[in-house]
């Protein structure tokens, strides 16, 4: 019998990306052509993946050299219940303070990043809490070459 198809569709997808993965694995490029992984909290804006980190970081760095980038959001513990998607594609790095103020925010909106639970924030708030960060930082909105998707929970329990 042949194994039941376990791709997502891109509504699936783009569910998944906005509420079920809540750390995005991200991969560079290092100067010497090894990757460098670090995890990141990301939003979905326009339908696609971005997030953001100090302009400074290796990370920024690397797609500042080289603008390949590979990205794994996954979740679930037990076989049955994995799911992931494995975006490859290139950075595109945005350095506009009001645009990485908007990803902050909805950053805020989907992760405890001002108390113990997400919040969202108005202008005002938004500004006091990372206005200061916002132009030392870089947003990566991480336009797709490649989408590899999989849902075990599509397997009803089967191997």
């Amino acid at each position: 019998m042949a194994r039941k198809d376990i791709t997502m569709n891109k509504s699936e997808i783009q569910n998944f990306l906005s509420s079920g993965a809540k750390v995005l694995q991200v991969a560079t490029l290092g100067n010497d052509g090894s990757p460098h992984l670090a995890p990141m909290w990301f939003v979905m804006d326009d339908g696609k993946v971005v997030f953001r980190s100090f302009s400074k970081s290796q990370k920024i760095v690397n797609m500042v050299r080289d603008p390949r980038i590979s990205v794994l959001a996954e979740a679930g513990d037990a076989y049955a219940e994995l799911q992931g998607v494995m975006i490859r594609g290139t950075a595109r790095l945005v350095t506009d303070p009001q645009y990485v103020l908007k990803i902050y925010g909805g950053l805020a909106a989907r992760y405890p990043m001002v108390g113990d639970v997400p919040v969202d924030l108005d202008d005002q708030a938004l500004e006091a809490a990372f206005g200061r960060f916002a132009p030392k930082n870089t947003a990566v909105i991480v336009e797709p070459n490649t989408i590899a998707s999989w849902d075990h929970t599509k397997l009803g329990g089967a191997y």
